[in-house]
């Protein structure tokens, strides 16, 4: 069983409430007629499209060729179409300028350290027109201490079994996630099994204030439960909203 595989599970099995409540956050705070949109992370496209659907002028990139690939195959399916760029996002060179980017379902917490952050917080701000915002989510810090340690969550049916846990890490607020799929071969009734590791980590509120500002932004908004409420000591992700 390939990557490939694995990330069509994956996107099958995130929660569709997310991209709606984000495409409600993002639309409270961007118009349709604001400009070019990257986002910044996009995986298979499922927020891309959303905000496509809306009016909103998309590009998406990502790293991954097997995520943009389901991409590619959401929007034949569709027949809505956007550009799509495979390359890191620590590196946008050879990008346009544009009005709005967006970094979703903490894309951000999985950059190796600090000093990658503020690289695609120096990319986004070059890239971004004046008066541009940038949007995104992260992991809180009570996250990462207090819900992730031994989290665990299963899922099952006729075909597929997904098993996720959650362990800490030696980093300070870093966490391992091992994800175990078993497939079920429908022609030998046999299960295939497949595992990956993802290292997520995020960084006191303050630090990720103190860079979007040191980069250049003027206004930097946080907030929580998608924009709904403020951020309190046990909000579990953070939501910025940044002018520059």
């Amino acid at each position: 069983m390939n990557y490939t595989t694995f990330a069509q599970l994956y996107d099958q099995l995130m929660d569709p409430e997310i991209y709606e409540s984000w495409l409600e956050y993002f639309k409270q705070r961007v118009s349709p007629n604001s400009g070019m949109v990257l986002d910044l992370g996009c995986g298979a496209g499922a927020l891309t499209m959303q905000l496509k659907k809306a009016g909103f002028q998309m590009e998406g990139l990502d790293l991954s060729d097997e995520m943009l690939s389901l991409a590619s195959e959401r929007m034949s399916r569709s027949n809505v179409f956007f550009p799509v760029y495979q390359a890191d996002m620590t590196d946008l060179n050879g990008l346009g300028q544009y009005a709005v980017v967006v970094s979703t379902l903490d894309s951000l917490c999985y950059l190796a350290n600090f000093a990658e952050l503020g690289k695609v917080f120096r990319e986004v701000y070059a890239h971004l027109k004046e008066h541009g915002k940038f949007l995104f989510d992260v992991h809180s810090v009570y996250q990462m201490e207090k819900v992730f340690p031994d989290y665990m969550y299963n899922y099952q049916d006729q075909n597929e079994a997904f098993l996720w846990h959650s362990y800490p890490t030696d980093v300070s607020y870093g966490i391992e996630h091992e994800l175990t799929f078993f497939i079920k071969d429908q022609a030998t009734k046999n299960y295939q099994r497949l595992t990956e590791h993802h290292y997520e980590r995020t960084y006191p509120l303050a630090n990720y204030i103190d860079l979007l500002k040191e980069v250049g932004f003027k206004k930097v908004e946080v907030k929580a439960d998608f924009g709904r409420s403020s951020v309190k000591n046990d909000s579990t992700r953070w939501f910025f909203c940044c002018d520059k």
